[in-house]
């Protein structure tokens, strides 16, 4: 909030309870610099951060490049979500995540819930406060995700979002780019547990970087000079432009169960529920597999903005998703350099993407040209590598994943591993 006044734009921070008792906080940027008549019809906009992100992601570049100040500037009302878990939503009606025991029973959650609970609450929230029947959303990565969720678990909510932008929004990964992390993903289940057992639930508790000796977690010059650390914090999404940006006081935090989800999926190359186990599925979902999310039912517009160097989200996955979902397309980035972080970090995204989703929400009571499974690339200055705008999303049983970056660390595969292994260390050294 005080960086938001302090770049020149009205902020407000509201609270919102979900069903299940988590106090979750947004932030609000309700005009832009100039057009501050508050009377004036806006547009609504909610924006969804990614895994181990919060809203400071969209305010990280300043007045001039962050994705919520273009959208305020726009013309648009701003609303930023913050996730259970993350350092503004770490709160419940009676549960303490700091508490040894409470935390085992707070931090249960993966990003269905975020999708199942937390989307719903700040939805319905926001459209009885601006008094809206709709509003337009856009998610980063694990927002996409969570959107997924929601709009496939709860068809109803389709109904309440006008239209969709999926920003690297992960969701099928049947051809998960990172081989090396598609082997730790073999893991999941043995390190997660491993965890528990050790009394680790949590990514980055409050303070846990301050306890560190200074010259460990430096993540602004480690982010900048490091290549080891440069694929790490694209990984967890921290931003590679620093300036703005202090780990040790603002690192959001995320539950390990989040992680473990993903490596589940990516292991098991199915977009569907946790995995409890036979008998924990059978008793939570009444079948010995968990369910797969179901993508058909998800009726609302969708736009699935992604990139080639993408190291978390493969294009044959986005044009899966794109097929399946009945009014959806898939937008390229005209970079091919473009990578997953980009979509917040990336000083060009404003003229790659942002000022793309201002226009279409702008023409959105405009008639649709969505039809079913229209599947159309857009790519707005092709790159001479671009693939070819086929709308096929099949691919031979052969074919090669998109490689990670050229300079990625051959040891990249090991970060989630090494980071569970860390955080068992912390637990035992800081306990």
């Amino acid at each position: 909030i005080e960086k938001i006044k302090a770049d020149g734009f009205e902020a407000e921070a509201h609270k919102v309870t979900t069903s299940d008792g988590y106090i979750l906080e947004m932030h609000r940027i309700p005009h832009g610099r100039t057009n501050k008549d508050t009377t004036e019809d806006r547009p609504v906009v909610l924006a969804m951060h990614g895994f181990m992100s919060a809203s400071q992601a969209f305010v990280m570049l300043g007045p001039e490049k962050s994705v919520a100040y273009n959208l305020a500037d726009a013309g648009f009302d701003v609303w930023m979500g913050n996730a259970r878990g993350t350092k503004s939503s770490r709160a419940h009606v009676s549960l303490n995540p700091d508490d040894a025991v409470q935390k085992y029973e707070f931090f249960d959650f993966s990003w269905e819930e975020i999708g199942m609970l937390d989307l719903p609450a700040m939805i319905d929230y926001i459209l009885k406060t601006t008094g809206k029947d709709q509003l337009h959303y856009i998610g980063h990565s694990q927002g996409g995700t969570v959107l997924l969720v929601m709009a496939s678990m709860l068809p109803e909510y389709n109904n309440k979002i006008a239209s969709a932008h999926l920003l690297a929004g992960v969701g099928y990964q049947d051809y998960f780019p990172d081989e090396q992390l598609t082997q730790s993903a073999s893991m999941t289940d043995v390190i997660y547990y491993t965890a528990l057992q050790a009394g680790a639930v949590e990514l980055f508790p409050p303070n846990s970087l301050q306890m560190l000796p200074d010259d460990i977690f430096q993540w602004p010059a480690y982010c900048l000079g490091n290549k080891n650390m440069q694929y790490m914090c694209q990984i967890f999404g921290i931003s590679r432009i620093t300036n703005n940006y202090n780990a040790a006081t603002d690192q959001p935090g995320a539950a390990l169960k989040q992680m473990a989800h993903y490596g589940q999926n990516i292991r098991d190359k199915l977009f569907r529920r946790y995995h409890y186990g036979a008998a924990g599925n059978q008793e939570k979902y009444g079948s010995e597999l968990p369910p797969k999310y179901d993508l058909s039912k998800i009726t609302t517009f969708v736009t699935m903005h992604y990139t080639l160097n993408d190291n978390l989200l493969d294009e044959r996955d986005v044009l899966a998703m794109v097929a399946d979902i009945p009014k959806a397309v898939a937008r390229q980035v005209a970079r091919t350099s473009f990578e997953h972080v980009d979509f917040v970090a990336a000083a060009d995204a404003k003229e790659l993407v942002t000022d793309y989703i201002i226009e279409e929400i702008k023409n959105a009571s405009q008639e649709n040209n969505f039809t079913d499974n229209d599947q159309v690339i857009v790519v707005d200055s092709p790159p001479t590598s671009a693939p070819g705008t086929d709308s096929s999303t099949e691919a031979p049983d052969d074919a090669a994943s998109t490689p990670a970056p050229d300079d990625a660390p051959g040891g990249a595969g090991t970060m989630v591993l090494n980071v569970y292994l860390i955080l068992l260390s912390l637990y035992v050294m800081l306990k």
